[in-house]
């Protein structure tokens, strides 16, 4: 029996889409059509690369009404936001725009004696496993930079957003880039990992749970294929007694509960200073009741299904145990929860990190919210964390934001803005949030290797 991947739309459980998964045997050949067709595509001019690169975003631009409708019904966001192509064309391009930057050659000589110099060289064949949250942005920002580098790539997408692969790679194959260049497979966890333990690839590069990266991690062990991961978050926000606190509301609310709160930088816990906690707490719950919950293809819904029931439940689960041990709700329950993927999204004060809603990664429409004296004690509470995605900094004050920002167990520092990728800047993290180099000049150094050549003339 053909063993297959479902997605099951969280408006109505129905199964929306079905695809056969690779058998072991077709993933290898895959993986090996993809190493074949390397060095030809490395051959090419960059530019030529780069053009096709950009030819190929455009052909995704040409469908973004069927985007918006397709993830609503794979993942449950609201219409009314449009899909994702505005972040994806803004990552992709500043990728293109700075690739002949950032893999230029470092001359350090070119003399009458010595040529020497550090070349950046492609490592061969990437293999990307994207997320369903964001499935178009998060699969593009190593995508466009792996094929303009000069590596082929694999992409294998989450069941819950497996149209997209799909819509991508048609795009790109329209654009005129080669099927073997850029191929989009379906693969369960046993052949994935066996592909990587069976160096198939060259480079790996996740995103997803802290348990998918360890899986990954484990499947590489001793074949030394760099495995490149981002991983859990739980990114706090800190609101100073300086700050400006309706934007600072309105911003670190709209980070928490934005998707239903299913973003990797998401808000997941807020520490206001004690002077301000009571008209920030206010201004957030005023924004939250005003929030519609409802069938993502309504225009009128603001807040759509959570992905998966599995996921709605663990995010009940985390606020039924704040509220047994002591935390209060400030949300009304929605009339279009209805126990399942339509979940009511939650403001939870008198919580500590004794529960489990502000230590583990809830990823859903919920956030806590505690005062704290000081920034000593604001730091404190924000490191206290087994995580390190991003951190929002709310405050008039930009050398204290600075020094604080020292001090934070973090990948990035936002201040007065938050849940926001900006391509120019290095997407990482620490600690339990992985380890990787994604956008910038870094993310394309992180999809080359450096080569170095010391050539005597005479």
């Amino acid at each position: 029996m053909t063993k297959t991947v479902k997605c099951i739309s969280p408006i109505d459980g129905s199964v929306y889409a079905e695809r056969p998964v690779l058998s072991r045997d077709d993933a290898f050949d895959a993986a090996a059509r993809a190493r074949a067709a390397q060095p030809a595509w490395a051959a090419r001019p960059m530019a030529e690369r780069i053009a096709l690169v950009r030819a190929a975003v455009a052909e995704v631009g040409k469908t973004t009404d069927r985007m918006a409708v397709e993830l609503a019904h794979q993942m449950g966001r609201p219409v009314r936001y449009g899909g994702e192509f505005g972040g994806f064309n803004e990552r992709a391009t500043y990728m293109a725009d700075i690739a002949d930057q950032a893999l230029a050659p470092i001359v350090i000589e070119d003399s009458d004696t010595f040529l020497r110099k550090i070349e950046r060289e492609p490592h061969g064949v990437v293999l990307v496993v994207a997320p369903w949250n964001y499935p178009y942005m998060t699969a593009i920002n190593t995508v466009a930079p792996a094929l303009i580098a000069g590596n082929t790539v694999v992409l294998k997408h989450a069941a819950q957003t497996l149209l997209v692969g799909e819509r991508m790679a048609e795009a790109f194959h329209a654009a005129g880039i080669p099927s073997d260049v850029f191929q989009n497979v379906f693969l369960d966890h046993d052949t994935t990992s066996a592909l990587i333990a069976g160096r198939a690839f060259d480079f790996v590069n996740f995103t997803g749970s802290v348990g998918g990266g360890q899986a990954m991690e484990r499947a590489a062990a001793g074949t030394f294929t760099a495995v490149s991961t981002e991983l859990g978050g739980k990114d706090p926000g800190y609101v100073r007694a300086d700050a400006d606190i309706n934007a600072a509301a309105e911003t670190l609310i709209d980070g928490a509960m934005f998707n239903s709160g299913q973003c990797c930088c998401g808000i997941e816990r807020i520490y206001v200073h004690e002077s301000v906690f009571d008209a920030f707490l206010e201004k957030c719950v005023e924004i939250v009741k005003g929030y519609k919950l409802g069938n993502p293809l309504d225009p009128e819904t603001t807040i759509g299904p959570m992905a998966n029931v599995r996921f709605a439940n663990e995010v009940r689960a985390q606020v039924t145990e704040a509220l047994e041990a002591g935390a209060v709700a400030h949300i009304p329950a929605s009339p279009a929860d209805d126990g399942g993927t339509y979940l009511s999204p939650q403001i939870l004060t008198n919580v500590t990190h004794d529960m489990r809603v502000m230590r583990d990664e809830t990823f859903g429409p919920v956030v806590g919210i505690m005062p704290v004296r000081d920034d000593e004690e604001a730091i404190a509470l924000m490191n206290d964390s087994v995580f390190g995605l991003t951190c929002s900094l709310w405050t008039a004050d930009t050398a204290a934001a600075d020094a604080i920002g020292k001090r934070l167990q973090t990948g990035t520092v936002f201040m007065n803005r938050c849940d926001y990728l900006d391509p120019a800047l290095c997407w990482t993290g620490c600690k339990d949030t992985g380890r990787g180099a994604g956008l910038s000049v870094l993310g394309f150094h992180a999809l080359t290797r450096p080569k170095s050549y010391h050539l005597k003339k005479a």
